[in-house]
């Protein structure tokens, strides 16, 4: 049996739909316009660090009425507004995965306040490439920074909300899916720019650093906790990070996978994933060598169209014997290169994830959690999201993330 290809916008619309999301409102909305704010690039900035900001744009500055009126079916989220806020484009240099400089983008919200505020990382979910306009940076309605992030931002966060390598600035790269180092340089990188930023505008940081982010996004923050601590911290300290539903330990999601004899609706995603692992490691595979025809053909045409629901039916027996028999050396060393559940975290991580999640199960949150307390995390929880699965869990954890991180405000 086919089943349609997953429906990559699904965890976005569900993680905006809590707020009372409504493409078709109408909105009113202050839209001011803005040349751009040009930083010119130097190999070193004060102090020797590298400058990352290229340009800043002003999108719109939006009042506490209209960022409230974007959550208006949940009042309790209108009541957490406090500031109005002011959204910027910003274009930032980052790397590809060859090393290489790029020019990246992504969305900065600002809360217009003379108080010192903390740094955010806001890591957005899963973007299929013809949803280029729902990336950070064109703050379209469709987004998720438009209005829970952004009722998120008004309480008191300047938060940044990196497009990623391939959307934005850099939408004629393919975006580098699920690949670890990747986003979290990106989002590292964006963050840099963001205090470049605030530096020029004399905005007033107060040091503390929060990290969010659901599904890829919670991935992408797990990635971004991970390379801080080990490769940045003399620039970043994490304050508190809350990643949601992110596939964490891919070896033992490729094992579930390529075993299962169940019907998996998220198999679309997968080769997506794969495509990115054979490309950025060098492997450069046909399709052909991992999915069966006549899918391998059609994929040719479209990554990102329909396959069946049956693994055993996608992918070749080729391929699924190489990882299953543990004999194929370069892309199992693909897998454990993006597994991010085995290390100890300092700052305090809260590990949000539905417990019938059937699109990224349970168990790399479980495993994160079970890795890092032997390694002696000390503070470290796991936060089951009862009986939800990947979407209906996304409500949940807007509400429980930023519970988490308001105690450490």
């Amino acid at each position: 049996m086919i089943r349609k290809k997953f429906n990559f916008s699904l965890v976005r619309l569900t993680f905006l739909l809590w707020a009372g999301i409504s493409t078709a409102s109408g909105i009113s909305c202050t839209k001011d316009t803005a040349a751009p704010q040009t930083t010119t690039e130097a190999p070193t900035g004060t102090g020797g660090a590298a400058v990352r900001l290229v340009s800043s744009t002003l999108i719109g500055e939006y009042s506490t009425s209209q960022l409230a009126g974007r959550v208006s079916e949940i009042p309790i989220a209108g009541a957490l507004v406090r500031y109005p806020i002011r959204v910027y484009k910003l274009t930032y240099t980052t790397h590809n995965n060859t090393g290489q400089n790029i020019t990246a983008s992504g969305a900065l919200l600002v809360p217009v306040t003379n108080q010192p505020l903390p740094l955010l990382s806001y890591q957005h979910g899963t973007i299929r490439p013809d949803d280029e306009d729902r990336a950070p940076s064109y703050y379209s309605q469709s987004s998720e920074v438009y209005s829970a992030v952004s009722v998120l931002a008004s309480t008191g966060y300047i938060v940044s909300a990196p497009d990623y390598v391939g959307y934005g600035a850099s939408k004629a790269l393919p975006h580098p899916y699920e690949h670890a180092a990747s986003l979290a340089s990106a989002s590292l990188d964006m963050l840099r720019a963001a205090r470049e930023f605030a530096a020029k505008e004399k905005l007033a940081l107060n040091q503390k650093n929060f990290l969010l982010g659901y599904s890829e996004g919670g991935y992408a923050t797990m990635a971004l906790h991970k390379m801080i601590e080990e490769k940045a911290a003399s620039e970043f300290t994490v304050t508190a990070s809350a990643p949601g539903a992110g596939a964490y330990h891919k070896s033992a999601f490729a094992d579930y996978i390529l075993q299962s004899d169940q019907p998996l609706n998220f198999l679309s995603t997968y080769v997506w994933v794969l495509d990115t692992y054979n490309r950025m490691y060098g492997l450069n595979r046909p399709i052909s060598y991992y999915v069966n025809e006549p899918w391998a053909t059609q994929l040719q045409t479209n990554l990102y169209g329909e396959v069946p629901a049956q693994a055993k039916t996608l992918f070749t027996p080729t391929f699924r014997q190489g990882i299953l028999d543990k004999t194929d050396q370069q892309m199992l060393n693909a897998f454990r290169d993006n597994d991010i559940y085995d290390w100890q975290p300092k700052a305090p991580v809260a590990l949000f994830h539905g417990t019938a999640d059937d699109y990224v199960p349970f168990f790399n949150s479980q495993n994160a959690y079970n890795a890092m307390k032997a390694r002696g995390a000390a503070n470290v929880q796991l936060r089951p999201i009862q009986g939800g699965n990947h979407f209906s869990s996304a409500a949940s954890y807007t509400l429980q993330a930023y519970a988490f991180i308001s105690q450490y405000y």
